[in-house]
């Protein structure tokens, strides 16, 4: 059975998040391990045109991207468990607990609850979060949405 960490990288727009996975994949991958990257899933479902303002609320949308992040991170780790590489490494490109940032507590833990979990099993699945300081924060100027074409958030 191989060793399996799995870490998330998020933050604000703007943060260096992408920077700091293509650090990982070649630092990483020069220590013997395979690296694994989960796509954000906003990204995905917003490119899909399952959105916020698609969906019949923000909460039923929320609680799609909570489903689809949680059944991605199963598979990547089910997938890990199968390499024949003795370490590997998952890294998130962001996690469940991003989702909170977008509605209120009670939601948030309506959609965990439904889901049989808690705040804390959640974050606890993960080795490590590692939070990225945006850009937009002292340094407006540096903020763009023309790289993610999912991004709505201002500076």
């Amino acid at each position: 059975m191989p060793e399996i960490t799995k870490i998330v990288i998020t933050g604000g727009p703007c943060a260096g998040k992408t920077t700091a996975m293509s650090w990982l994949q070649n630092a990483f991958t020069e220590k013997g391990y395979a690296v694994l990257f989960v796509p954000e899933t906003a990204t995905e479902l917003i490119g899909g045109g399952v959105a916020p303002w698609t969906c019949g609320t923000n909460a039923d949308y929320q609680k799609c991207q909570v489903w689809l992040q949680m059944e991605k991170e199963h598979i990547f780790w089910q997938a890990a468990g199968t390499m024949l590489q003795q370490k590997i490494l998952i890294v998130c490109d962001r996690g469940v607990m991003d989702n909170k940032a977008y509605m209120t507590e009670q939601e948030f833990s309506e959609i965990l609850g439904g889901m049989g979990l808690t705040e804390v099993e959640v974050r606890d699945n993960y080795d490590a979060v590692f939070h990225l300081v945006t850009a937009a924060k002292g340094a407006e100027q540096f903020y763009t949405t023309a790289n993610n074409a999912a991004r709505t958030e201002t500076p």
